[in-house]
């Protein structure tokens, strides 16, 4: 190799050397700017704050002494919870129901809530919110895509993922759901479960839906146990027919009992079958429990509400901080005006 080919090998790798370390500057330059950046950010509002901390002081306590005000004229409220597992698709009737609940007292109908609740108009009248939620639950969503996979095809499965089925999941897919109702009297919610839950399960569609549910259930329970109790007959029979096979006097010579054998396996089906058919008879069961009725009641209301106490649930510390916001807003666009009024000139 030539010595001029050697200094242009060289001079070629001090270049890439060159472009690497260029490569390398540039980017830890790009990292610092981005925290001198934030750094820059941090003290711009620590001075920002050092600066306008009187005014927002005295914004934060004008509005905590509103607040407390508005605290000490206010009734005290109360809540209380209903927890239910609906069935048959009834879960957007329920959440209709609940909305409708809540409009009234938006609306302030205190007649509408009282013929609704069969309740007295100063009942009514102390009643200040409806609402439900679900009760959140990643179980719920895995036993619906089993369930899911159980009745489609593969074709289908394989061209819709968990992903998929997890996205289109609704709050009205999941199992349970919390009913919170307020109110300014801590006795009055045990009158009101029994008009929610009633007024799903008197709906005629749902109630047409359980009775064919509980027919196809109790239809299902009772050839189990038919066919159990047939089993077991043919048990006693085989028993029976073993024993006497026993009983026999042996001839002499070798004899296989080819028959005693088959025998012997059959009975072993039948005892397997027997095990299938008990865990087909829990599943059933465990159906009855569930979904024998359009709405389950996992937990009622309790007759004494509970107060409604808390950070979020105080006006001196809400306006407090609402005080607060509205000052730093303002002086944020004094400064911007006067930025603004700056760049014109």
């Amino acid at each position: 190799m030539s010595t001029t080919n050697k200094n242009e090998e060289e001079v070629d790798l001090g270049s890439l050397f060159v472009i690497i370390g260029k490569g390398f500057k540039n980017f830890f330059n790009f990292i610092g700017s981005i925290f001198k950046g934030i750094f820059h950010f941090i003290i711009t509002i620590l001075i920002f704050l050092k600066t306008n901390i009187v005014k927002i002081g005295i914004a934060t306590i004008i509005g905590a002494i509103v607040g407390v005000f508005i605290e000490v004229k206010s009734p005290t409220t109360y809540e209380s919870e209903l927890l239910l597992e609906p069935n048959f698709k009834s879960t957007r009737q329920l959440y209709n129901n609940i909305s409708y609940y809540n409009n009234l007292v938006k609306q302030k109908d205190t007649i509408g809530l009282a013929n609704t609740f069969n309740i007295d108009k100063q009942d009514a009248a102390s009643l200040k919110k409806f609402e439900i939620s679900p009760v959140i639950n990643d179980n719920d969503i895995i036993n619906s895509y089993d369930q899911f996979i159980e009745e489609v095809d593969t074709l289908t499965v394989k061209s819709y993922s968990f992903q998929d089925f997890k996205t289109s999941f609704s709050i009205y897919d999941y199992n349970a759901h919390k009913v919170r109702v307020v109110s300014e009297k801590n006795d009055i919610f045990n009158k009101l479960d029994a008009v929610i839950i009633s007024s799903i399960v008197k709906n005629t569609y749902f109630n047409k839906l359980k009775s064919l549910a509980n027919e196809n259930l109790n239809r299902t329970d009772s050839l189990f146990r038919q066919n159990l109790t047939q089993i077991d007959s043919l048990r006693k029979v085989y028993v029976e027919v073993m024993l006497q096979e026993a009983r026999k006097p042996e001839s002499n010579g070798t004899n296989i009992d080819l028959g005693g054998v088959k025998k012997t396996a059959k009975e072993l089906e039948l005892f397997e079958t027997n095990i299938e058919i008990n865990e087909e008879l829990v599943d059933v069961n465990k159906e009855k429990g569930t979904e024998y009725e359009v709405i389950n009641v996992l937990s009622n209301f309790q007759p004494i509400g509970t107060e409604l106490k808390g950070v979020t649930n105080n006006y001196a510390f809400l306006l407090g901080g609402l005080g607060a916001v509205f000052m730093i807003l303002l002086l944020l666009f004094a400064q911007l005006n006067t930025f603004l009024n700056s760049y014109k000139k």
